[in-house]
């Protein structure tokens, strides 16, 4: 038979086993924070470059880098670190862009780009326009009846207050 005194010294070895396993027995149970750092970017993006863009373009359109070479400023690094909270799991990508003569030279990377980045940005085709007529301006659909939305109760709210005034007299 077990006594009350080798119960609880049972019991308080495994509380204290379990609690010295720490968070590796009950890790599911535990919330976990995506963390990401670094320069979040689109698709989108990365495909609007084009060679020839000044950096003043790119970093409009990429935001400012998270490192530029300390030795020559022809070099910008867009870093993107995810580390899941849920399963670990870890997502890493580069841009590297390269300059010359302040304009964009060459990008390399983890991003695919446009077929259209050889291309300087003045000299592509504007893209087509679907619909009538390339003459005709594009113009909003109209309303047929022209009454408004919403029908507002002027009246009513005078005739009340009126009642109102008349009956404090």
């Amino acid at each position: 038979m077990i006594n009350k005194k080798q119960r609880f010294t049972f019991l308080s070895a495994a509380v204290l086993s379990l609690s010295l396993s720490g968070c590796g027995v009950f890790d599911w149970l535990i919330y976990k924070p995506d963390i990401p750092q670094g320069n979040y970017m689109e698709a989108q993006q990365v495909e609007q470059l084009r060679v020839d863009m000044t950096k003043e373009q790119a970093e409009y359109i990429l935001g400012r880098p998270v490192l530029r070479d300390s030795f020559s400023d022809n070099t910008w690094y867009y870093v993107y670190h995810f580390k899941s909270g849920r399963d670990a799991s870890i997502i890493h990508k580069e841009l590297i862009i390269h300059f010359e003569d302040d304009k964009i030279a060459r990008v390399e990377g983890d991003y695919e780009l446009s077929e259209d980045f050889n291309t300087p940005l003045g000299q592509g085709e504007l893209p087509s326009i679907s619909g009538p007529s390339k003459d005709e301006p594009l113009v909003p659909e109209s309303r047929p009846d022209a009454k408004p939305l919403v029908q507002e109760k002027v009246v009513e709210l005078q005739e009340g207050l009126k009642q109102q005034n008349d009956d404090a007299e």
